[in-house]
């Protein structure tokens, strides 16, 4: 099975699990994953305040950390999208595996319950960011206070990433920025499924050339 079948616009979805169970968790509404992922956003906020980390640091390092959050879910956006669902696996099981979490979106791009990242991929993932900023900011920089603002940052450029991806493919978008990304994730779809990586920036794709000259 190939990761990337021709396009199929119908609107039953492709069954990806044998299990109603299973099946279940493969299907998700944007709402859902704002219903998730706007309290825990929230909880960094609240949190970095009431510890009074701003005290000593002073309010620079909060906007500062919430940028720096964004920009690298930028890198994380591209860098999970080119290197980890785009990997052509060698065997027949993995490519299972691969068609499972995003070659089916590709298969069947329209289907709108398969636009946005499941709660089953996105919290496990999360969790892992979590230790990693935890254990760069906190124990290797010694900046814990750096933590709440930064996950923050990068929850937010998340949930800009997945509610643009569902946007470019239902909704009109038909002026300034938003008629380029959804153009952009358009060619990427339709013309370079290997190139255009970035839905939410073209930043990476630049940095890394796979941003074709056209």
């Amino acid at each position: 099975m190939s990761n990337h079948l021709p396009t199929n616009n119908s609107d039953v979805p492709i069954r990806l699990f044998k299990s109603d169970f299973l099946e279940f968790f493969t299907h998700v509404s944007p709402i859902t994953i704002l219903v998730i992922w706007v309290p825990v956003g929230i909880y960094f906020l609240y949190s970095e305040i009431v510890t009074g980390y701003w005290q000593k640091a002073g309010w620079l390092y909060f906007p500062g950390g919430i940028v720096l959050g964004a920009f690298l879910w930028t890198l994380a956006e591209y860098t999970l999208h080119r290197f980890l669902f785009h990997y052509e696996p060698k065997s027949e099981r993995m490519q299972k595996i691969f068609f499972t979490f995003h070659g089916v979106h590709h298969a069947q791009p329209q289907l709108k319950t398969r636009l946005v990242m499941p709660p089953a991929v996105s919290i496990p993932m999360s969790l892992m960011m979590y230790g990693l900023m935890y254990t760069v900011f906190a124990l290797i920089f010694g900046q814990p206070h750096l933590v709440g603002p930064v996950m923050f940052g990068f929850l937010v450029g998340y949930l800009f990433y997945d509610i643009t991806h569902y946007a470019t493919h239902h909704f009109p978008m038909r002026k300034g920025i938003w008629k380029w990304l959804k153009r952009y994730h358009m060619q990427h779809h339709f013309k370079t499924p290997q190139q255009r990586y970035g839905v939410s920036s073209p930043l990476w794709d630049v940095v890394f050339q796979t941003k074709p000259a056209d």
